[in-house]
C-alpha cells in the first residue's frame, strides 16, 4: 500500500466510522454469534500473496463486525463503560500515524512534557492539592501494581528487587472486600500472595471499610511477626460503587506508617464535578498513590489510565532502571517510563489535550451530571416493578437490583435480556446473593435511552415468569 492508497482508504474508513456511531442504537448491543462462529470463517492459513483492501474491508464488515459487542452503544449498561468521544478518536488516529514510541523525554519531547501539563490539568480539576504529580499508565491494573510494588520495597527498605523476597517474611496490605480483583492479581504478581491481603468488611450506605476493624487487623499482624505494607482504598468499587471513608483509612494508614493506594477507577472521573469531590473526595489528599482511568467516564478511548502520585519518589525507587542505552544527557528531564512497569509508551496524553480543549470541563460535568441523575429515575422507576428489589441504592450513577425468584433466575432475566439485544447488563455478587448490576456511563447516552431499559426489563420479565 502506498501512500496515496493510504489517504484513499483512511477517509472510506473515517466516514465508515462516522455511520457506524450514528447507526449504533439499531444494532444489538451485544453481538449475537456462538463461540467459534468468527474463526470458523477464517482461513486456517495465511495468504502466500498480498490482497485487496476492497476485500479485506468487505470481510471485516461480513465477518467480524457480527461479533463485536458495541462498546459505544448508547444503551450499554454493563461493565463500566470504555468511552471513544470523537475527538479523542481524532488524536488516537493522529498518535497511529506518528507511531513515536515515547519511553524517553528524548524520544519525542512533546509526548513527555504534554502529559506532565495533562496529568496537572486533571489534578486542578480533581482538587487534589498541589504537589501531586503523576503518570498515565495503560489501565488501572497497571497502576495499582506498581502501587502494590512500592508498598512491597517501601517495606523491605527497597531489598526486595534487589534479594528476593526469601526470607523476608510475610508482607501484609489490607483492603476492602469490595475491591476489584485486579487488586488480588497485584498482590499475586508482586509475591506478596493472596494470603497476605487482608480484606475487611464494609459497613454503612456506601460499604465503606470499617477504620476500627482495619486498625485491630494491622494491630495483630504486627502482634504475630508480619510487616504491615500498605492500605488500599477504594472510591466507586465495581461491584456495587462501595467507597471508603478516606478519611478515617488515611488516619490510621498515617499512624502506622504505611503507603497507600486509592483506586478510583471509575468514580474518579467523576471528581471533575464539585459537588462529587465534596460528598466523595473530602480527604483524598495525602494519598500515597491515586487511580482513575479516563477511558471510562470521562470520554477517553481505551487505554488510558491516569496514577497520581503525593511522591513519585517511591515509585521510582521500585521501578527506575537505567541501563546505559536508555539515560539520557545534559539537563535532567522526565522520563516517564522510569514511573512504569512496561519500557514502552504511547503517546497517550494527546487524546487527554482534544477532549479536554474540545467538550471543556463544564461540558465533561454535564454529561456526568447526567448519567447520576437518570440512573436514579431509573432505579426508581425498577422499585416499582411488582416484586423487584433494589440491592444496592445509586452510588453515582451504579445500583443493583434484584426480580422476583433465585439466583438462577436472575441469571435468566440477564441472559434474556442481554438475547434480546436492546440494552446490554451484567450480573454481579452481594452478600452472598447474585444481583443484576446497572451502570449509566457510555458518553453519548440521552435520557431516553437509559428509561427504555424499563421498558425492555419489564417486557423480557413477563416472557420469564
Amino acid at each position: 500500500m502506498d501512500w496515496d492508497e493510504y489517504a484513499h482508504w483512511g477517509k472510506k474508513i473515517a466516514d465508515w466510522s462516522a455511520e457506524y456511531h450514528k447507526g449504533l442504537r439499531d444494532q444489538p448491543v451485544r453481538a449475537q454469534t456462538a463461540y467459534g462462529e468468527i474463526a470458523a470463517q477464517l482461513p486456517k492459513a495465511p495468504p502466500e500473496g498480498g490482497e485487496q483492501m476492497e476485500a479485506i474491508m468487505a470481510d471485516f464488515e461480513d465477518i467480524v463486525m457480527p461479533g463485536i459487542s458495541h462498546w459505544q452503544h448508547p444503551r450499554f449498561f454493563a461493565y463500566f463503560n470504555s468511552n471513544a468521544a470523537a475527538p479523542s478518536m481524532l488524536a488516537e488516529l493522529l498518535v497511529t500515524t506518528i507511531a513515536a514510541q515515547c519511553m524517553l523525554w528524548q524520544t519525542s519531547p512533546a509526548a513527555t512534557e504534554v502529559e506532565g501539563v495533562m496529568i496537572d490539568w486533571l489534578r486542578q480539576a480533581m482538587g487534589l492539592q498541589e504537589g501531586y504529580t503523576g503518570v498515565i499508565q495503560d489501565s488501572a491494573s497497571s497502576a495499582t501494581l506498581s502501587a502494590v510494588l512500592t508498598m512491597r520495597e517501601r517495606a523491605l527498605g527497597y531489598t526486595g528487587n534487589q534479594d528476593g523476597l526469601n526470607g523476608k517474611g510475610n508482607l501484609r496490605i489490607y483492603c476492602s472486600e469490595q475491591v476489584h480483583s485486579s487488586i488480588d492479581r497485584a498482590c499475586w504478581v508482586a509475591g506478596i500472595g493472596q494470603a497476605n491481603l487482608v480484606k475487611i468488611a464494609g459497613t454503612g450506605e456506601r460499604f465503606s471499610m470499617a477504620a476500627d476493624a482495619l486498625q485491630a487487623a494491622i494491630d495483630a499482624d504486627r502482634a504475630a511477626g508480619h510487616t504491615p505494607a500498605g492500605i488500599i482504598a477504594i472510591t466507586g468499587g465495581t461491584g456495587i460503587g462501595a467507597c471508603d471513608d478516606l478519611g478515617a483509612i488515611l488516619r490510621v494508614a498515617q499512624a502506622e506508617d504505611l503507603y497507600t493506594h486509592l483506586d478510583a477507577a471509575w468514580a474518579g472521573a467523576a471528581m471533575i464535578v464539585p459537588e462529587f469531590q465534596q460528598d466523595f473526595w473530602a480527604d483524598v489528599n495525602g494519598y500515597d498513590s491515586i487511580v482513575f482511568n479516563p477511558h471510562k467516564w470521562l470520554g477517553a478511548n481505551f487505554d488510558c489510565s491516569v496514577q497520581f502520585l503525593r511522591d513519585a519518589q517511591p515509585q521510582l525507587n521500585t521501578l527506575k532502571i537505567e541501563p546505559e542505552y536508555l539515560k539520557t544527557t545534559g539537563e535532567t528531564v522526565v522520563n516517564y517510563s522510569e514511573w512504569t512497569i512496561p519500557l514502552g509508551r504511547r503517546f497517550r496524553a494527546l487524546k487527554l489535550w482534544f477532549l479536554i480543549r474540545s467538550y471543556g470541563l463544564e461540558g465533561l460535568r454535564t454529561r456526568i451530571r447526567n448519567h447520576v441523575l437518570w440512573a436514579g429515575e431509573l432505579c426508581d422507576a425498577l422499585r416499582g416493578l411488582d416484586g423487584f428489589e433494589i440491592v444496592t441504592e445509586p452510588i453515582l450513577s451504579l445500583f443493583s437490583f434484584r426480580c422476583p425468584g433465585d439466583d438462577d433466575m436472575q441469571q435468566r432475566l440477564v441472559d434474556a435480556i442481554n438475547d434480546d439485544g436492546r440494552i446490554y447488563i451484567t450480573q454481579g455478587a452481594f452478600d452472598g446473593r447474585k444481583i443484576i448490576r446497572f451502570t449509566v456511563g457510555q458518553f453519548d447516552t440521552t435520557r431516553d435511552d437509559v428509561m427504555m431499559a424499563h421498558s425492555v426489563i419489564e417486557e423480557v420479565w413477563e416472557t420469564l415468569s
